[in-house]
């Protein structure tokens, strides 16, 4: 299915498939042509660019304006920066000399004596997940304590934010399956179709219990306030995409909105968590934010594009969820303004991915530094 609709080529491209010529080959010129076609389409999604603009700058006003998605030329690889000249080390490879022990770890701080609520609690944490999160964090913590004072060391209070990160975002799968009503996440049953909606509830409720009490324990009060904001985002973001917009101008903005409140935000802040551990430079902290943000949103994207494009045993749940739930992602939102949603899906993560290396660019070279930029990349092109 993925290759009628698009095909990856190294270096973050994009190319067309045959019968699908794409707006690439419409040229500068021919920008006016393609809104006129998308409204002979979609006559009643008379959304015109101005107002889309206006929409998405209104909810986020640092991000790229739509009428730069539809790039002419192909998108360059994200990687393209000038790397700090050591050698190139996978950035999970590099991420997991910090996080040895990760997931014994994490079942440590849920030590439960009654053996239904271990099993639950435990249940994800079985080392099976991609641990996405935590190699972020623990690679921006080691990106900053170097570009502060030339320290390789992570601290145990960073480590101790991935830990918290991925328990977070733990806690955070086992509510979604129960609002979804989801079967299987990452190639087994969920938690509420082996043990009930209710008792699930509970699991996740004391995922994220044992997440604040690792969290109060690090003693920090900036650190705390920082990652306490990511709980308030998730529940925010939730009620957002159990709601809608009417105001067809608003609805990309919305979704955006609620991306960023259940996805991005756990990774911005815990990337600023840590570097406010290892370095005391308030510009720093604005950089880990922005980097962690903007992967972030084009993590969610890809993986909105992916439940169209991929199949259920490749991704390890059942695709086309969101679809089916009634809910409108990126390809759905951009289809109703013309054709080809997943490919300027596609687009928009590749310009938060850009966004993302400029900002991290900043910081002194270092591996951990250009893993990072290379991450960029992954998440551009994974493909579950």
């Amino acid at each position: 299915m993925a290759s009628c609709w698009w095909r990856w080529r190294r270096g973050c491209s994009w190319r067309p498939a045959a019968r699908s010529p794409g707006p690439g080959s419409l040229g500068r010129a021919g920008l006016s042509g393609l809104r006129a076609a998308a409204a002979a389409a979609a006559s009643r999604a008379q959304m015109s660019y101005f107002n889309l603009v206006k929409s998405l700058t209104s909810a986020f006003p640092n991000m790229y304006s739509i009428s730069r998605f539809h790039h002419v030329t192909p998108a360059v690889c994200c990687c393209s920066r000038t790397r700090s000249g050591e050698k190139y080390t996978d950035p999970f490879n590099l991420g997991w000399r910090d996080l040895k022990g990760l997931y014994e770890d994490i079942r440590k701080e849920l030590f439960i004596s009654t053996t239904e609520l271990k099993d639950m609690c435990e249940y994800y944490f079985d080392g099976k997940g991609k641990a996405f999160r935590p190699i972020i964090v623990v690679l921006m913590a080691r990106a900053c304590n170097i570009h502060h004072n030339n320290s390789r060391n992570v601290q145990a209070s960073q480590r101790a934010i991935a830990l918290i990160a991925e328990m977070i975002h733990t806690a955070s799968l086992v509510h979604d399956d129960v609002i979804d009503d989801a079967s299987s996440r990452r190639g087994k049953h969920t938690v509420n179709k082996i043990w009930g909606e209710k008792k699930a509830v509970l699991a996740g409720d004391l995922i994220l219990s044992a997440a604040s009490i690792a969290l109060a324990r690090i003693g920090n009060t900036t650190v705390v306030s920082i990652l306490t904001q990511v709980i308030e985002d998730l529940v925010r973001g939730e009620f957002l995409q159990l709601g809608s917009k009417e105001n067809e101008n608003e609805r990309f903005a919305h979704y955006l909105e609620k991306t960023f409140k259940k996805t991005a935000s756990l990774i911005a802040n815990s990337c600023k968590a840590v570097s406010v551990l290892g370095c005391p430079d308030p510009v720093v902290h604005e950089i880990a934010y922005q980097y962690g943000k903007n992967v972030g949103l084009a993590f969610q994207l890809i993986d909105d594009v992916l439940d169209f494009t991929s199949c259920s045993d490749r991704m390890g749940k059942p695709t086309s969820a969101d679809l089916k739930l009634g809910l409108a992602t990126g390809p759905v939102l951009f289809a109703c303004q013309q054709s080809d949603g997943v490919q300027q899906t596609t687009y928009l993560a590749q310009r938060y991915c850009r966004e993302a290396v400029r900002e991290i660019s900043k910081l002194r070279p270092s591996p951990e530094r250009d893993a990072l930029i290379q991450l960029s990349e992954i998440v551009l092109t994974r493909d579950k």
